[in-house]
């Protein structure tokens, strides 16, 4: 039998903090002095003594995320961020960290907080930390530790940043209402959520986006990666951390038949689970009805439901009047970016008790008794209660990285104060830099078939108008596209 050694048992045990053991101090490191090993003191982690165990994770994480590598390996001589100051709020995770790392072998220099008060691992933010960058997170922070967090970010009096790296856009407006100056000077956005493009896209439509931004969340490989395949296999294993459930004959309803949508069904239908799903959108209702799942109305099947998954990017899909027609130990979870979802205000009233029966669960209960299990307080399921695959994210903060050298290099006049989208060669780009890890061998067109489909055989094959999804009506009019086939760093 393998025995584990000591280095192995405590990073057993960090990694496990990270989303089941509450033994952890709980008080907020807010005023508490820390300093790395060479005396830095300008961050703000949990414990900057888990910042070897931390390591371990990101090197983990690394052996999974090829494109990267590839892209540090060839860019980095040039630094092709050098000089930028990015300022970043995503989710604080071993596969974040090595974004974060690899913007700094290019040449940035990045200060980072969390946009999720769940989802950050406090080793790999401690590890970040002893390895130089300025973090301002952990797990488990209170709404006003999440903007002290951003704000110390943003505000450090001898750093102001020029491109920010956003994930639901809480970090772009506050620097938009509390920092206008800095705002202005700011080069470049690049946003990965549905949520942060929506309100980018509110910004634009009332004039006051004086900053060019991609919208990230509606390139392909972002969609059928990152919100597909990432949410197939990551909703299953947070929901088994926090509920131990079976799924074998559950009835589960999903609202919200997008590409997240569409990754939680198939993943819960191959389980045994009877699904149904909730939807707005004919099209995606039809391609939910095409997939073999019923399509229903949330008010019509809640009686009965054993699981209610969420990933609309709404708000108020599941309202107080769906929650007091749930069945005793009805679990309710949502996997879209933000905690909107479920209307969390009607259940904090006096007449309902909420009891925490361990990290991420809670208990809501009716006077008569019943009870319903809310999971990680209405926020991201997967990345607040279990961890997500590192290949799949690869794919995305590859397409980040890409999206934010395109903006700090581009000449002034490439792009106007308003919302793009990315390449299609881009897409592709990052796609290929995947392949190798699968051992495939694209077919190279002719130089006939190229000029029969009016293409070039070298790419792109698609329009850039082609999207994996029906767009938004937002991204529909955000037509601009740049030409990229020139650009040393990405090709």
């Amino acid at each position: 039998m393998a025995v584990l050694t000591s280095s192995q048992v405590g990073l057993f045990f960090v990694t496990t903090n990270n989303f089941l053991d509450s033994s952890e101090d709980e008080t907020s490191p807010r005023g508490k002095d820390q300093k790395t090993s060479k005396g830095l003191t300008d961050f703000c982690i949990k414990n900057i003594k888990q910042a070897e165990f931390g390591r371990k994770e990101i090197e983990i994480a690394e052996q999974e995320m090829p494109a990267l590598m590839i892209l540090k390996k060839r860019a980095g001589g040039e630094k092709p961020l050098a000089g930028a100051k990015v300022v970043g709020c995503t989710h604080i995770t071993a596969q974040t960290a090595v974004l974060i790392e690899s913007l700094v072998a290019l040449g940035a220099q990045c200060r980072w907080s969390a946009c999720n008060i769940f989802s950050t691992q406090n080793a790999v933010a401690a590890a970040l930390a002893e390895a130089g960058t300025a973090v301002f997170a952990w797990r488990g922070e209170s709404e006003d530790d999440f903007w002290w967090c951003i704000d110390k970010c943003v505000g450090a009096r001898s750093w102001q940043p020029n491109m920010i790296l956003d994930d639901g856009g809480d970090l772009t407006h506050w620097i938009y209402k509390k920092y206008p100056s800095i705002f202005k000077r700011i080069r470049g956005i690049v946003e990965e959520s549905v949520t942060g493009v929506y309100r980018l896209y509110q910004l634009s439509k009332a004039s006051r986006l004086c900053v060019p931004a991609m919208n990230v969340n509606d390139s392909v490989t972002k969609q059928k990666f990152d919100n597909l395949y990432c949410c197939k296999e990551s909703i299953l294993d947070g929901l088994k951390r926090t509920t131990d459930v079976m799924f074998g004959g559950k009835q589960v309803v999903v609202c919200g038949y997008g590409e997240v949508g569409k990754g939680c069904c198939a993943a819960l239908k191959a389980l045994g689970a009877v699904v149904y799903v909730t939807e707005v959108d004919p099209i995606c209702a039809l391609q939910a009805c095409m997939d073999g799942f019923r399509v229903t109305k949330l008010s019509e099947t809640i009686r009965h439901i054993d699981m209610v998954v969420t990933c609309t990017g709404n708000k108020n899909v599941v309202g107080r009047e769906h929650l007091d027609k749930m069945k005793n130990g009805c679990i309710v979870c949502n996997m879209g970016h933000s905690n909107t979802e479920i209307d969390l205000a009607s259940l904090r009233t006096t007449e309902l008790k909420w009891e925490h029966v361990r990290p991420q669960v809670d208990h809501i209960i009716w006077p008569d008794g019943k009870r319903i299990v809310l999971l990680a307080e209405g926020r991201l399921l997967n990345l607040s209660c279990s961890t997500v695959p590192s290949f799949v994210l690869s794919i995305t903060a590859t397409t980040q990285a890409l999206a934010l050298i395109e903006l700090f290099n581009a000449p002034e006049g490439r792009y106007k104060q308003d919302v793009y989208l990315l390449p299609k060669k881009m897409d592709e780009y990052v796609a290929s830099l995947h392949l190798a890890t699968f051992d495939a061998h694209l077919t190279e067109l002719t130089d006939d078939q190229a000029k029969y489909l009016g293409i070039s055989k070298h790419g792109p094959f698609k329009p850039n108008y082609y999207r994996c999804r029906q767009t938004s009506p937002h991204t529909q009019n955000a037509h601009k596209h740049t030409d990229v086939s020139n650009r040393k760093y990405f090709f």
